[in-house]
């Protein structure tokens, strides 16, 4: 099922996600997005490149959001470099670094996950980095409750039964497999901004953006 590299300690790269992006692509919240979110994982860069292809402008957390949020605008990257732009180190070149307040308003969220249910609850790799740039990202109201997140997964990374969630954790509203497209049945909302009295100082300081927010709230 997984792809190079080895799928311990982050988000699998599984066999067939190329087809779920092109299933992702075939849908409403796709086709409906001009600015789209998504993770910096391996399984999703058939995504951002399928982004860029169709024009949309892609927004890309850096790794641990270390260096904040890149912006790649299609229209100012070569179009055969779009496949070396969908990569982390091809975004870091062709993207540009953008604050958060100057980011545009974002019309799909796309996450990686390692496991996900029909309840749109998802386990990540343990960071929280993804509720993070989520809660970054409400804060600053560049998405809202009604914009849809989905996940690119194989297929037998859906699972039936519940997870043991917190207020914090990000809800699914769609789940993309190479042979499936699941809407959700949510019992959740997603978060509406960032709770600080669950976050750590060192958590708070080891990611800028979040740190600079936290100095602007709390001075």
């Amino acid at each position: 099922m997984s792809l190079f590299p080895p799928p311990y300690g982050r988000i699998p790269n599984f066999v067939g996600a190329e087809v779920a992006a092109q299933k992702l692509s075939e849908t409403s919240i796709w086709n409906n997005a001009r600015v789209i979110k998504v993770s910096p994982d391996s399984p999703q860069k058939p995504v951002r490149f399928m982004a860029l292809k169709r024009g949309m402008k892609v927004i890309m957390p850096t790794p641990r959001l270390k260096d904040g949020f890149l912006l790649l605008d299609p229209e100012k990257i070569p179009e055969n470099s779009y496949e070396f732009a969908s990569t982390i180190k091809g975004a870091f070149f062709y993207g540009r670094k953008i604050k958060v307040e100057d980011l545009p308003k974002i019309d799909l969220v796309v996450v990686g996950s390692v496991a996900v249910n029909l309840f749109g609850e998802r386990i990540g790799k343990g960071g929280g980095y993804s509720e993070i740039e989520w809660a970054i990202a409400y804060e600053m109201k560049k998405v809202e409750q009604s914009t849809p997140v989905a996940t690119t997964v194989h297929d037998i990374q859906v699972l039936e039964e519940k997870f043991d969630t917190k207020v914090y954790d990000l809800i699914v509203d769609w789940i993309i497999t190479p042979t499936r497209i699941i809407k959700t049945r949510p019992l959740a909302e997603k978060p509406r901004g960032i709770y600080w009295e669950m976050l750590s100082g060192q958590k708070v300081e080891e990611i800028p953006v979040l740190y600079e927010m936290w100095k602007n709230r709390f001075p």
